[in-house]
């Protein structure tokens, strides 16, 4: 068959094409080009073309079955490889499946269920804080904690310490990188503008952070952490890896390996704010899972099937990862269109999630509609909150299991009131975070 001609999509403004839209409201471009143009649509982001996909049968074509053939979008990884360098989130080929695999074992189930009891420990240790009556950024809070449980679990490290200046610097960094969504070319991180400058300056405490972590490694050989295993890794010649390298892992798992949890845990409070409800619901589960004394446990989560499928709906409205993007190396064709070398392909679980094709009343919140079997009636690629084919998150299945636990905890001692809901905004950078944080009253639950 013929291919057919460039899909339908936005008109765009001169020179700039579309690219205004995505910088001004991204998550608005990609739910329009599905609403107005089909589920497969075409955008220029000044001369660069793309394809927007909000089918899952394309979108398995270009995650799973074709998946050679694309590799990650750099139209956004340009911006970001100052901070994450060549680690597993950037890498590509040979280099990135072997880093995968050496990385894997610390992701096993086996391994996973044993960093249960710290992310218990340390959630509950944070909620003795925390006082009836007490407003709190609800967003901040989270942060602080999944990034002490992330650096105790995989790098056994204390960075209580450092945590504000990790969060300063990584919301310096995803801001600076929100603004460069917008410019039609990359300006080198040399050249000494404003912006780049306060990047840099982000690079180098995230750097001082992970370097600590790695020298303090090194005068303790041995250790059977997440860094320890890739520190002792040796290539085919018998070479470790560079500290470079070791910067680059480190800093990408601590990152993205605290922040998704984080963000996910952040609007699920935010919605359990709003369906009272189903707060309660989860509570009366506790209550009859854990009685009421005992916190959560790892053999407890099989039975805490309401409280998972309230995380699973919640990710279902805000994915942390509200959009991928992948860039075709080869032509191709999808849905019959010609894609030629060089084509971004972006894909939106933000948009195939709120799809009515697959969802019943898709913007509402409604946790039962994850009972029995639902997830396994719906279409591969209808759900995908951790992306999919061989580069799925690596840590899918601990953050997961990390959000579960930490809502039955946060849940089972405290109601939250929303402070301000019209101060609620979203902020879609690398993750979809919000964007002036979320301010909450807290409410000792009196049974606790």
């Amino acid at each position: 068959m013929p291919a057919l001609r460039r899909p339908p999509g936005p008109k765009g403004h001169f020179l700039l094409g579309n690219l205004p839209e995505l910088g001004s409201d991204i998550l608005e471009l990609f739910a329009s080009c599905a609403r107005e143009h089909g589920e497969v649509a075409f955008l220029s982001l000044a001369g660069w073309p793309a394809f927007v996909l909000s089918n899952p049968e394309h979108i398995e074509q270009v995650l799973v079955t074709d998946h050679k053939n694309f590799i990650k979008h750099t139209f956004f990884w340009r911006h970001v490889r100052g901070i994450f360098g060549n680690g597993l989130l950037t890498s590509e080929g040979d280099f990135w499946l072997r880093q995968r695999r050496l990385a894997q074992p610390s992701f096993h189930r086996d391994r996973i269920a044993a960093y249960g009891d710290v992310m218990v420990s340390y959630t509950e240790h944070a909620l003795d804080q925390w006082r009836d009556g007490d407003t709190l950024d609800v967003h901040h809070e989270l942060m602080r904690l999944t990034l002490l449980i992330v650096a105790k679990v995989l790098f056994d490290a204390d960075v209580a310490q450092e945590v504000e200046t990790i969060g300063g610097a990584l919301d310096d960094a995803t801001k600076e990188i929100a603004s460069r969504f917008r410019r039609p070319f990359r300006i080198p991180d040399a050249i000494p503008i404003p912006g780049n400058l306060r990047y840099k300056r982000a690079v180098r405490r995230l750097d001082g952070v992970v370097h600590r972590i790695i020298d303090q490694h090194r005068d303790h050989d041995g250790r059977g952490d997440l860094l320890g295993m890739l520190m002792q890794a040796r290539d085919d010649e018998g070479r470790p890896m560079t500290t470079e390298q070791l910067r680059d892992e480190a800093i990408t798992i601590l990152l993205a390996g605290h922040e998704t949890t984080a963000i996910a845990l952040s609007w699920t409070c935010y919605l359990l704010s709003k369906h009272p409800a189903v707060a309660e619901n989860i509570h009366t589960e506790l209550t009859e899972v854990l009685g009421s004394t005992r916190a959560p446990a790892v053999a407890d989560l099989p039975r805490l099937r309401f409280t998972e499928m309230v995380v699973m709906e919640a990710m279902r409205l805000y994915p942390p990862a509200y959009a991928l993007g992948r860039e075709a190396v080869n032509d191709c064709r999808i849905a019959g269109y010609e894609v030629a070398a060089g084509t971004s392909i972006f894909i939106s679980p933000w948009v195939v999630h709120r799809d009515a094709r697959w969802f019943d009343r898709p913007e509402e919140f409604l946790p039962e509609r994850w009972a029995g079997n639902a997830a396994q009636r719906l279409p591969r690629f209808a759900y995908f909150p951790f992306g999919g084919g061989p580069r799925i998150c690596i840590g899918n299945r601990f953050a997961m299991m990390e959000a579960v636990l930490l809502l039955a905890c946060i849940v089972r001692r405290f109601r939250l009131v929303l402070d301000d809901e019209k101060g609620v905004a979203l902020f879609p950078t690398i993750t979809l975070r919000p964007a002036n944080g979320i301010r909450m009253t807290v409410r000792r639950r009196r049974s606790v």
